[in-house]
């Protein structure tokens, strides 16, 4: 198998290069919505018992002094890393997988567990940089150990079912690696990796902030995809400082041209929706009803879907399915607003970041019920499934969603409604400003 002779070679060059201390990330372990975990106390062990090997058991001696010295970088930086909130100091597989390989080769190194959190890409970039600043500032030799699986959707025989986007996210993200072109990966959109059921992007992305500024030697060890799920090996070493390579600044750089040219195409209802939302952050109270806006914003009522988006990914979206206001105009003020404030998946929007944001208005027609769905068209109309108290949404004519059982099935998912409920199902259309 590739993967384990690549994982083998990479285990090699760790024990040639003999650092102090290997910092594994792993996405298995304590994660929170809004902070990264790390590795509190003095020590933690693992074992194989969930691959049946439970007598194959590993010790990690944490490096306290480099956790601490992450610390207090995150807290000058006011950024939302620590130890708290771990219940039992155990090493995940994200961590005994390579440590195993690693032992086998080399040993007498201190460690360190980090988590991904429910954070932005950015932010974990973010949590990278301080993780190598605090490296340099203790002069240690670190080496970091970036562990997640890719794709989990690769094939129909496996645990997780298929996808034609876990190849195209697998691909996208094999050839990052290879090239050692980070932009690349961070590009990378939310849609695409929420498809392909990842794992493991955020460790990447932690790892490519610890190479900010420094040019990379980089080495595609193997790629395959058994059991529906994709691993890939690569190394990556340092070299010099590369001003050129501020691959964060770049990607805000382009988030800020493509809201730029947003915003000079907007109409009159994505208009509305931007003013509505910078004036609340800016001044705090509800933007009144313009007097420049067309007739038929404030002679209509209609339900509306705003959302917004960040450098190509998903930073809110909250809608109404039915009017809740007396016109269309105040409905778009009312949902953008909460689509920015009151999106419980996100943190509020921040002043600093409304100049690189693009809005999306759907006005919807009012909900009809069907039959069933051979009644629904996914690129025509939106559906709502109810059952009991429970209610759940989908747009029409999604990226990725193809089909009416995926669509239906989202819907349900959304209210959580199980796919055995009897549920009963409405459609609508809309009329998409974007």
């Amino acid at each position: 198998m590739k993967t384990l002779a690549a994982l083998g070679e990479v285990a090699d060059e760790i024990a040639a290069l003999a650092p102090e201390t290997i910092i594994y990330v792993t996405p298995h372990s304590v994660v929170y919505a809004d902070y990264f975990h790390i590795s509190p106390g003095a020590s933690a062990k693992g074992d194989f018992s969930r691959f049946g090997a439970a007598r194959t058991q590993l010790e990690a001696r944490y490096d306290e002094e480099l956790a601490e010295e992450i610390m207090q970088l995150a807290e000058r930086n006011d950024f939302p890393a620590g130890t708290l909130g771990e219940r039992e100091a155990r090493l995940d597989h994200g961590v005994t997988v390579p440590m195993w390989f690693i032992n086998g080769r080399y040993t007498g190194y201190k460690a360190l567990r980090v988590s991904q959190s429910g954070l932005n890409p950015s932010e974990h970039y973010l949590f990278g940089q301080l993780i190598a600043e605090a490296a340099d500032a203790s002069g240690r030799k670190v080496v970091l150990v970036a562990s997640s699986d890719l794709s989990h959707k690769l094939s129909h025989a496996g645990p997780y079912g298929f996808t034609p986007e876990g190849a195209q996210f697998d691909d996208a993200v094999v050839k990052a690696l290879d090239d050692g072109d980070f932009l690349a990966l961070l590009k990378i959109p939310n849609d695409l990796r929420e498809k392909a059921a990842e794992c493991g992007y955020n460790s990447l992305m932690i790892l490519a902030g610890c190479f900010d500024r420094r040019s990379v030697s980089a080495r595609l060890l193997s790629y395959e995809g058994p059991y529906g799920v994709g691993y890939a090996v690569a190394s990556f070493t340092p070299g010099e400082r590369d001003p050129g390579r501020n691959i964060l600044e770049q990607f805000t750089d382009i988030s800020l041209s493509e809201a730029l040219r947003s915003r000079g195409t907007e109409d009159d209802y994505r208009s509305l929706a931007r003013r509505s939302l910078e004036h609340t952050v800016l001044r705090g109270n509800a933007l009144p009803l313009p007097d420049d806006i067309p007739d038929e914003l404030l002679r209509k009522k209609a339900g509306v879907f705003v959302s917004l988006h960040k450098g190509g990914r998903l930073r809110g979206c909250v809608g109404t399915i039915t009017p809740t206001t007396g016109c269309i105009a105040a409905e778009i003020i009312q949902n953008a607003v909460s689509a920015g404030l009151r999106d419980d998946r996100f943190e509020q929007v921040a002043e600093a970041e409304l100049p690189y944001l693009t809005y999306k208005v759907d006005v919807l027609s009012a909900p009809e019920p069907i039959s069933g769905p051979e009644d629904l068209d996914v690129k025509r109309y939106g559906v709502i499934v109810s059952s009991g108290n429970k209610r759940g949404l989908l747009l029409p004519n999604l990226d990725g969603i193809d089909t009416v059982e995926e669509q239906v099935s989202i819907a349900r998912s959304k209210a959580g409604i199980s796919q055995r409920e009897k549920v009963s199902l409405e459609r609508f259309e809309v009329v998409r400003h974007e």
